[in-house]
């Protein structure tokens, strides 16, 4: 044990005498382990944001939209592509009597003037439903009711972010009037925050929502993106996706379609993040090769300066493992030393991004980065070590 930190002591008091040296050694590893981690945390980040909005959405939810959007277990293109719904389709699915909820779903865009600033916005038109469906809730005003609906109320619910920025707060959004492509709404509601934004996805906190009906002043085709459906709880939910399949096939052809469940969604979704951030690591990890063959360099360099005091060890009864051990905790010290710097500045890095995004570091991530690290430093330092431990006492000595 005493020799161990004996060896551990004198690696250290090495770096201090050759701290830039030390530092650009060290340089690969910092910025491979940086890299890697920050990839990671950002993949956490974004994937655990994907699965609350669903885990919000709940167990009985389904959606149904044009196309195909799942092929063999990923996204299909035809989905973007196909034709969108109508309100012969709503009335066909309202009298599915295994629905107890149905959200029709249009978007508009366009600028939006409140009574400070003005701003570029996106209304979703849906139904009363919409808010039970898809896990909001206000907390300022009312939403938007049937009765709405069926009048045409040209009323919208705000959501914090842009309640605030079009009006200053949420409370002085409440009944105020906002202009969308010339067309006057009242605010009748205030959301509470939902999140998201940033790299995470859509921020629904800066989306209005209104009556699917008072969507058709944009739209005169009078068409729908997709359903969102909120099956009954003491049906399966197999029945249910067999009764809204039946009522669809009436119109379309089975390809022409689909009908999704929110888990089905996140398997694909969790499979497309494991591919990506096997490819992301394996690009950042390159910084950390390059940080290996940069360790194993200066490792043959300190080898052939310190070829008379590995003799002179060597003389005085040092044993070829003592020197392969001497050299060998170098060659670690300075990749864990390189691994534990790259891993605090990742983590002050994860710090100011997730004002924006919500990255974060797990404990797998960090024993990853001291692992790969350490690793890195018994690879790249065996060869040089080895080379050390076989010199010759009497060669080593006369070693000029």
């Amino acid at each position: 044990m005493n020799y161990a930190l004996f060896i551990i002591k004198s690696a250290l008091e090495d770096f201090k005498r050759s701290k830039m040296q030390t530092f650009l050694t060290s340089l690969g590893i910092v910025i491979g382990v940086f890299a890697v981690i920050m990839l990671m945390a950002l993949g956490l980040g974004l994937k655990k944001y994907i699965s609350d909005q669903f885990d919000s959405l709940g167990k009985n939810t389904l959606f149904i939209a044009p196309g195909k959007v799942l092929q063999g277990g990923s996204f299909g293109v035809s989905s973007f592509l196909g034709n969108r719904f109508d309100i012969r389709d709503l009335n066909r699915l309202s009298r599915v009597r295994s629905i107890v909820g149905l959200a029709p779903m249009s978007s508009k865009s366009g600028e939006a003037k409140g009574s400070i600033k003005s701003d570029y916005v996106t209304i979703f038109f849906s139904s009363s439903d919409f808010a039970d469906i898809s896990g909001f809730s206000i907390d300022k005003g009312r939403l938007f009711d049937k009765a709405d609906v069926s009048k045409r109320a040209k009323v919208l619910v705000a959501g914090p972010k842009i309640a605030e920025k079009l009006f200053g707060s949420s409370v002085d959004a409440i009944d105020k009037k906002v202009s969308i492509d010339n067309v006057n709404f009242t605010i009748i509601g205030v959301l509470k925050s939902k999140g998201g934004g940033g790299f995470g996805g859509p921020d629904y906190d800066s989306y209005f929502f209104g009556p699917y009906t008072t969507g058709f002043l944009f739209d005169p085709q009078k068409q729908f993106t997709r359903f969102a459906v909120k099956a009954d709880p003491n049906v399966s939910i197999e029945q249910v996706k067999d009764d809204i399949n039946r009522a669809m096939l009436q119109r379309y052809k089975e390809d022409e379609f689909s009908i999704v469940e929110p888990s089905e969604i996140m398997s694909v979704v969790n499979s497309i993040f494991g591919i990506m951030n096997i490819v992301l690591v394996a690009i950042a990890s390159i910084s950390l090769l390059v940080g290996g063959i940069g360790i194993m360099n200066i490792m043959y360099v300190t080898v052939s300066d310190k070829t008379r005091e590995v003799g002179i060890r060597r003389a005085l009864g040092a044993r070829k493992k003592d020197i392969l051990m001497q050299f060998l905790v170098e060659s670690i010290a300075l990749s864990v030393i390189g691994g534990a710097v790259g891993l605090g500045l990742a983590a002050i890095g994860v710090f100011f991004v997730q004002n924006y995004f919500p990255a974060y570091i797990d404990l797998l991530s960090m024993s990853l980065a001291l692992g790969v690290s350490s690793s890195i430093g018994i690879i790249f330092g065996v060869l040089p070590a080895k080379k050390a431990a076989a010199l010759e006492p009497v060669e080593a000595i006369r070693y000029e």
